[in-house]
């Protein structure tokens, strides 16, 4: 298998996709939460695992890149 990187925007991101922002965070999402604090087009990914929590804004426009697992 063949790992590798795809941009999409934020609003694609759901539950089970690593991401990794543009601040170079790395984080598998367990839920996005949309709004993020209300605001409309704003978004935030959240990380709940047994050895970490993080969560990550961005605006739904914003570019993110998922990581891609294909067949070689």
């Amino acid at each position: 298998m063949t790992d590798s990187w795809k941009t999409i925007t934020a609003a694609e991101v759901k539950p089970g996709d690593t991401v990794r922002t543009k601040a170079g965070h790395v984080l598998r999402v367990a839920r996005v939460e949309d709004p993020f604090l209300g605001r409309a087009g704003m978004l935030a990914f959240i990380e709940d695992s047994p050895g970490r929590w993080f969560k990550a804004a961005a605006p739904a426009d914003a570019e993110i890149e998922i990581l891609e697992s294909s067949a070689s």
